[in-house]
């Protein structure tokens, strides 16, 4: 038999470990590749009967459904199933059904209970934290536990002190200093361990204050985005403790200090300084920046080490200082602009670096090459995004100089760039804005074309999801071009006209199905400014528009169009008063829909139905508002008005009483 060749036979390992991971079906598989170190531990704490199995589950899932009838009623449920749990929490985190169940407890329960589940897991965190299911638990608990320090924190007259039981009531902080030790001796293998490393990002938010994502959002911190979508199926909702950021005691910073102080050491070969770590040692900590598992760490580590570190060791550990080129440094930042993982890295890194470490990154290895580099749409291009956001003014004018003529190419696959592209444009005085804009209506809008469509050039709006009527939309891929349009919308009026037009064009059946498009309809409300459109697109606009109002108006995404057209009619009375009438007529409908019933209030309708002449003056003094130029209400008209009015209301009075 021939000799097992290492790095090829791991890597086809990993491939094997990372494809079973994936065909798994529940959402604690999600952490992405198996990237464990030998140290895993690979704890059996025992598993349930068959009775307290099925007991379990059903109680799992009566807390899913949150049937309750009031919050007593299901604090009392929370408190039987934890008396329930007690003396088998081990067994019921490393299961795959029962650990949601204890998240969902950890969630719901009061701050006696969060410790005691804590006091349970001591001495096994580091276990837990590796294992599938257990790790999720962990990082729930902790999120809560955070939230208890702070509230501990503030109340000046909390302290450890004896119970009536005898126990020891000890404070969260220490509980959460006591796990912290315990470990210490593991943050190296932690880093590179594919759920463990989800705990230890936790950890270091928690401990340097940083803001705790909520975990289903796509930009969420916590999980991955194959985690985040499961966590969304099985609907375990985080509660109000989550996406905050909370006030930690000065032993937490120290405590961050000496963990990271201790991991540097390990990375470093405990080297007093820079020039004395061996290449090797700075290879090693490279491998770990664009490892799938370990390198979200790292940026994170990079990203808060200013709180604990002056001299941003682990940075310098990645990169050099000196102004001059390094060979394998050269290789390495290559690297990372042409890998996608390694991309992120720097990409995140660049966003929280000093200054001068940054532009002697970007003047060594990118300033000559900067076209080249936006080529490459799924790698380099979102370090120049970074970039672009970071450097001073001299530095991003270069970059713009030599991106701005490849514009309208770029858009082809990265609209993200684009918005970067005008954003820097705009805070640098309005930097090449023409160029800009002459290659965004070259892209979606050319003077040439005779079918013109910048809906269909920008949005893709034939091949979308428009008036689909499965659960499929909206997808991200509108999301983003929508934002892109709005963003264009707003950078000049050329692109407003031009949306305008395209409306218009569309059949009007087309244009109302998009206002009742989770996505698209943001860009129909984007369109509703008045001040930037003339009256004669106005009326066009609202002829279409004020056709549907009512069905409008009792929907989740059209009653904010409607809300815009309240805004929208001024100076075009008639319409307002035709939108007016129509959801009188069907007021029923209306109030019956919880969307219709803001529209209500919005349009002030009660006004309308009982003193329009309140609603006439409302009208008025909201188009001086707008437009400062339009003339009050004489003293003669409302005269008038008032006598028209006070007849009006006469005469239905009399028809009513006649009924």
């Amino acid at each position: 038999m021939g000799k097992v060749r290492g790095r090829k036979h791991l890597k086809k390992t990993q491939k094997d470990e990372f494809i079973a991971i994936e065909q798994q079906p529940d959402e604690h598989e999600a952490h992405g590749a198996d990237n464990s170190e030998d140290s895993d531990p690979k704890t059996f704490f025992g598993i349930l009967d068959r009775d307290e199995l099925e007991y379990f589950k059903q109680t799992e899932a009566t807390l899913a459904m949150d049937a309750f009838e009031s919050p007593e009623e299901k604090s009392h449920f929370v408190t039987r199933v934890f008396e329930e749990f007690q003396g088998k929490e081990l067994k019921l985190v490393t299961s795959q059904i029962c650990s949601k169940l204890v998240e969902r407890v950890i969630l719901n329960c009061n701050d006696d209970q969060l410790k005691a589940i804590f006091k349970a897991c001591n001495g096994f965190f580091f276990n837990l934290a590796c294992h599938k299911y257990a790790s999720h638990v962990l990082e729930t608990l902790f999120v809560r536990s955070a939230a208890l320090v702070e509230k501990e924190l503030l109340t000046p007259s909390f302290d450890e002190a004896a119970m009536g039981d005898g126990n020891v009531h000890v404070t969260m902080e220490n509980m959460f200093l006591f796990m912290l030790n315990e470990l210490k001796s593991h943050l190296k293998a932690m880093i590179k361990q594919q759920y463990a490393s989800h705990v230890l990002r936790i950890l270091i938010l928690v401990l340097s204050s940083k803001r705790l994502p909520n975990s289903t959002m796509n930009n969420s911190a916590l999980r991955s985005k194959k985690s985040k979508i499961a966590r969304k199926m099985i609907d375990i909702k985080d509660n109000e403790d989550f996406d905050k950021a909370y006030q930690t005691p000065e032993s937490f910073k120290k405590e961050l200090r000496e963990m990271m102080s201790t991991l540097y050491k390990q990375f470093s070969g405990d080297a007093k300084s820079r020039s004395e770590i061996s290449p090797t040692e700075v290879t090693k900590f490279r491998e770990y920046c664009v490892d799938k598992v370990a390198s979200p760490v790292i940026q994170l580590i990079i990203q808060v080490e200013g709180i604990f570190d002056r001299d941003r060791s682990f940075w310098r550990l990645a990169f050099n200082t000196s102004e001059e080129k390094d060979s394998k440094e050269e290789s390495f930042v290559e690297y990372l602009l042409s890998d996608p993982v390694g991309s992120h890295f720097l990409q995140n890194v660049v966003m929280h670096a000093r200054l001068k470490y940054v532009q002697r990154l970007y003047v060594l290895y990118m300033k000559d090459r900067i076209a080249k580099l936006a080529k490459r749409d799924s790698t380099a291009a979102f370090v120049l995004q970074a970039l672009l956001e970071t450097l001073k003014n001299k530095e991003v004018s270069e970059i713009l100089d030599a991106v701005v003529p490849e514009l309208s190419m770029l858009l082809n696959s990265n609209m993200d760039f684009g918005t970067s592209i005008i954003n820097a444009s705009i805070k640098q005085d309005n930097y090449l804005r023409e160029k800009v804009i002459e290659q965004l209506i070259a892209k979606y809008y050319p003077k040439e074309s005779s079918d013109k469509n910048i809906l269909e050039s920008c949005l893709l709006l034939n091949s979308s999801t428009l008036g689909n009527t499965r659960d499929d939309w909206p997808t991200a891929e509108e999301r983003r071009r929508s934002l892109f349009l709005e963003k264009i919308i707003d950078y000049d009026d050329k692109f407003l006209s031009a949306t305008i037009e395209s409306m218009l064009s569309l059949p009007e059946e087309r244009l109302l199905q998009m206002c009742y498009h989770g996505v698209f309809s943001h860009v129909v409300e984007h369109v509703l400014q008045p001040e930037r459109v003339d009256t004669i697109k106005r009326k066009l606009l609202l002829n279409v528009l004020s056709k549907d109002v009512v069905n409008l108006a009792c929907n989740a995404y059209g009653s904010h169009i409607m809300d815009k057209l309240w805004v929208f009619t001024a100076k075009l009375t008639l319409y307002k008063e035709r939108i007016a009438s129509a959801l009188v007529g069907e007021s029923e409908k209306v109030k019956n829909s919880v969307y219709g019933r803001q529209v209500w209030k919005n349009w002030k309708m009660e006004l309308y139905v009982r003193k329009r002449w309140d609603w006439k003056r409302e009208i008025k003094e909201q188009e001086l508002e707008i437009f400062p130029d339009a003339k009050p209400l004489q003293p003669k008209e409302q005269g008038r008005d008032l006598k028209r009015h006070r007849e009006q209301d006469h005469n239905q009075a009399h028809v009513k009483r006649s009924h």
